[in-house]
């Protein structure tokens, strides 16, 4: 299940034909995970968060049973004042008794009412809260390549409404085993006290069954679909969302709005139709209710006038009655609510059962922070696609304290290089060692505090300048977030902010310029104090006058430190220590930049092309460069 969550693709069968699906607007409902109305694995796997309330639990159930009790009880005490103490000549003391008791009841009513409602409310949200925390919890560790394949919009859909359709199931799960001891109690009670009329009450159940059968197919088929097209509306949101910027610039609000619409559209016209079949059952139920009292009525009154019935039996029976298919018609509610929690329940532990791919070993190593900081890549073969390679038996090392570069054309493998120093990804061959320790050796805790990554995107949370600057390291001091925010140039307009330090970022640091966010990481980057820092197009997206301030930060990030640079605009890294070329996942050269010029091979043609203009380039030039970045 974990696995069709990750790769939101259909499966192929052997004959190269896909399963049959059921189709909401442009996406699918699996009839797979949908299977069952009642899933017991599913069940298993909610207790599990269930069981450290046990205890509040039975007191649940307890005060459950003792309110169906009362509601059993009421009826048989009426009956007795009834024949006993309203009757011509009836007994005072009987009908005293009776009001004593009807008191008694009414009270202990309320106080098993209270109870199991205060008791199912409180480990209703205990248990959510813990689904909530485990769920966050595993997001954070699942691997980038779970991450890469999925939508923000779904995951939300998962960690919000489908956790909030758990609750409705846990809620009502408890006042189910009341309804249906209230429904049995009720049966037995009718029977003790005319079995005749009893049976004549339970002659309308068949009729419910028969509907039932008929409903319950398309009833479930009517709740997927709207679960699914939920899930598709708030994918699309957030996708919207997100890429609003580019939506406004490229005009397409018109265009989303429409696309938008008509999923929300089905989405409403899913919910109404499964909201319409889940209240189908209701006035049916009314209706039965209604024949059965009249049935009662006109058999058990000419009994009573026969006097082969006494009057507070028949005013029991008509008590009971109205009971009966209360119970009844809860149950034909919380139909829905488990159908929606059984596929909700199965929409989690998917999110829960996500193969974390990069685990550390049992006997993972920590790795020191007197390490030398050497970097060492041996024969590594990897890719996103096992299939399709980005590395092709790539291998070089990084001496502690050397400042060596990557350069390549696009889909060269650069970014996957530094991706794999973290261990973000796993090697299908080879191995990656930082510190002379293979890193799947290594702690991923220990690793991660020892290499600092600068983005060509740097990522601020709401929060903070001072917050995000010690993201990375959150012991760090305001006198060293401010050492480290001067060293790189950012002091200047963190001061000139409302608050300073303590000014408020907005959603990815909006209200800042993208050179401002990335001196912003820079310092975070500082702060952190890692032995390897690992540029990723660092400069890329910033201008020539900011840039200017991280090369005078480069120089003081490096010192000491073993730094990887990738960077397309070539003079950011002539002064690199060494210079290692990358073409289609294989290291073709190697070398400082003074003598890859001279090699005058792909590089060479690729620093000319980054720095002169094209009308100075020769055109055979261009087309050796061109040719050397598609092939």
């Amino acid at each position: 299940m974990a696995e069709e969550m990750e790769t939101e693709r259909a499966d192929v069968r052997e004959d190269g034909r896909r399963p049959p699906r059921a189709v909401v607007g442009s996406h699918r409902i699996e009839e797979e995970i949908f299977g069952k109305v009642f899933d017991r694995n599913i069940i298993a796997r909610i207790w599990d968060f269930v069981r450290p309330y046990k205890k509040k639990v039975a007191l649940a159930v307890v005060a459950v049973l003792v309110f169906t009790a009362m509601q059993l009880a009421i009826p048989l005490i009426i009956r007795h004042a009834i024949d006993n103490g309203m009757q011509p000549g009836g007994d005072r003391a009987a009908l005293v008794s009776a009001i004593i008791a009807f008191g008694v009841a009414i009270l202990v009513n309320f106080a098993a009412s209270y109870a199991q409602e205060t008791l199912v409310g409180n480990v209703a949200e205990d248990v959510l809260f813990d689904i909530r925390r485990a769920m966050f919890h595993h997001l954070q560790r699942v691997s980038l390549s779970f991450m890469d394949k999925t939508e923000v919009g779904r995951l939300m859909s998962r960690l919000q409404g489908d956790v909030n359709s758990m609750q409705e199931f846990l809620e009502t799960s408890v006042l189910s085993v009341g309804d249906i001891t209230l429904l049995i109690g009720i049966v037995v009670v009718m029977l003790y006290l005319d079995f005749y009329l009893g049976l004549l009450t339970l002659s309308a159940l068949p009729i419910l069954f028969i509907v039932r059968l008929f409903w319950l197919p398309v009833a479930r088929k009517s709740f997927m679909a709207a679960h699914e097209s939920n899930s598709v509306a708030s994918g699309a949101l957030a996708e919207a969302i997100h890429g609003v910027r580019a939506v406004q610039g490229m005009d397409r609000q018109a265009v989303n709005f429409t696309l938008f619409d008509d999923k929300a559209r089905t989405n409403l016209n899913n919910h109404l139709h499964a909201a319409r079949l889940a209240q189908v059952m209701v006035p049916i139920v009314d209706t039965l209710t209604g024949i059965a009292m009249a049935l009662v009525i006109v058999v058990g009154g000419a009994r009573v006038l026969n006097q082969a019935l006494d009057v507070g039996v028949m005013v029991a029976f008509l008590f009971y009655i109205q009971r009966f298919f209360d119970p009844i018609r809860s149950l034909t509610l919380q139909y829905s609510v488990m159908q929606r929690a059984m596929a909700s329940g199965q929409r989690l532990t998917d999110v829960l059962d996500v193969r974390v791919d990069i685990e550390d070993k049992p006997d993972a190593k920590v790795l020191s922070p007197d390490m030398d900081g050497s970097v060492e890549f041996r024969n590594v073969v990897f890719g996103y696609n096992p299939k399709h390679p980005v590395l092709k038996n790539v291998s070089f090392r990084v001496n502690p304290g050397e400042t060596v570069a990557l350069v390549g054309p696009t889909g060269s493998g650069k970014s996957s290089c530094m991706s794999l120093i973290h261990r973000f990804y796993e090697v299908q061959q080879g191995a990656v060692l930082v510190g002379g320790h293979d890193v799947r050796d290594l702690t991923q805790e220990s690793l991660g505090r020892q290499i600092a990554m600068v983005l060509q995107e740097p990522f601020l949370f709401t929060g903070t300048v001072f917050e995000n600057i010690r993201y990375h390291k959150t012991e760090a001091t305001r006198e060293q977030v401010i050492e480290a925010a001067k060293a790189v140039g950012a002091h200047d307009f963190i001061m000139r902010m409302p608050d300073g330090y303590d000014s408020l970022l907005g959603q990815r640091g909006g209200n800042l310029s993208l050179g401002q966010r990335q001196l912003i990481s820079f310092a975070r980057a500082l702060v952190a104090d890692a032995k390897i820092l690992v540029l990723d197009e660092a400069t890329a997206n910033i201008d020539s006058y900011t840039e200017m301030l991280i090369q005078k930060a480069l120089v003081k990030l490096l010192q000491g430190r073993t730094g990887l640079v990738i960077a397309h605009r070539l003079a950011t890294i002539r002064e690199a220590d060494r210079i290692i070329v990358l073409q289609n996942g294989e290291l073709i050269e190697s070398g400082n930049h003074a003598e890859l010029m001279r090699n005058d091979r792909l590089y060479a043609r690729l620093y000319n092309l980054n720095y002169a203009s094209f009308d100075d380039i020769p055109e055979d030039v261009i087309d050796k460069a061109a040719v050397a970045s598609t092939t």
